[in-house]
């Protein structure tokens, strides 16, 4: 970059981001959606995914902390409460969070809850991916963190496609299942917006869109390493490491139950 985009030209620049490197494009996700994996890999996806889904609020805490209006605290917060849920109040029932609907689905397709939410046999480039993502957000500028968000701009429509798909070939899947993706395309384009609209307005210098754009960058390597690690180690070469979880173990005693 030599100059300052206008606005217009800037959220092109960062949809076309979404639209060459976001990681619905990723050999694992075709896969994936298009039913041709095994029981044993989709396993390995809602397991290493589950370490993913469990830093989010994590991440969503260190930006909170460094918002200074009220008004940019409580947007952020309901982040937080999407994916930890809330408990019942006189005012509201209960909610059910992102993270317990996640351990449905490791449940749903037979896993151990004990053994997913341990953390214990996830791969070393899922760990690596995932820290590398909260690291980002605890260290770098709080437009660089919330930018960093913005791979939710392209996750609505993907999801539709990965829950047609996930139901039409798998039979061991159900809408009970995959409920985490219920309320996602809603909260993911109530959140994208928020991010996408302050990003827009406080990046003011060439310097801070390029900062933006990269932040977007980076966080698509992110989502597309933690695929990269699921690929080499249960679809080809198929070279599991040391310590990550084996097809067939960490199953449930009755997993249709």
């Amino acid at each position: 970059m030599t100059g300052m985009m206008d606005r217009e030209a800037f959220e092109a620049a960062l949809r076309q981001i979404g639209a060459e490197r976001y990681h619905h494009l990723h050999p694992f996700q075709q896969m994936l959606q298009n039913g041709e994996l095994s029981r044993e890999q989709v396993q390995a996806w809602a397991l290493n995914r589950y370490y993913y889904q469990s830093q989010i609020p994590v991440k969503d805490s260190h930006i909170l902390a460094r918002l200074q209006t009220t008004e940019l605290r409580r947007e952020w917060r309901q982040r937080i409460i999407d994916h930890d849920g809330q408990e019942a109040s006189e005012e509201q029932p209960a909610q059910r969070g992102g993270i317990e609907k996640w351990i449905a689905l490791t449940d749903g397709v037979g896993l151990d809850r004990a053994y997913v939410e341990s953390g214990a046999g996830i791969l070393p480039g899922t760990r690596f991916a995932v820290d590398a993502y909260v690291h980002f957000v605890q260290e770098r500028t709080l437009l660089e963190a919330i930018a960093s968000s913005l791979t939710e701009l392209f996750s609505p429509n993907v999801i539709g496609t990965r829950v047609r798909g996930m139901l039409e070939h798998y039979d061991f899947i159900s809408r009970e299942t995959l409920a985490y993706f219920d309320k996602r395309p809603v909260q993911a384009k109530r959140d994208s917006d928020f991010a996408l609209e302050y990003c827009l307005e406080n990046a003011r210098r060439p310097e801070e869109q390029e900062a933006v754009l990269n932040a977007l960058r980076f966080k698509c390597h992110v989502l597309w390493a933690q695929l990269d690690a699921l690929y080499f180690a249960y679809v080809a070469p198929g070279l599991t490491p040391p310590d990550a979880w084996q097809p067939g173990t960490a199953e449930k005693e009755n997993p249709r139950s």
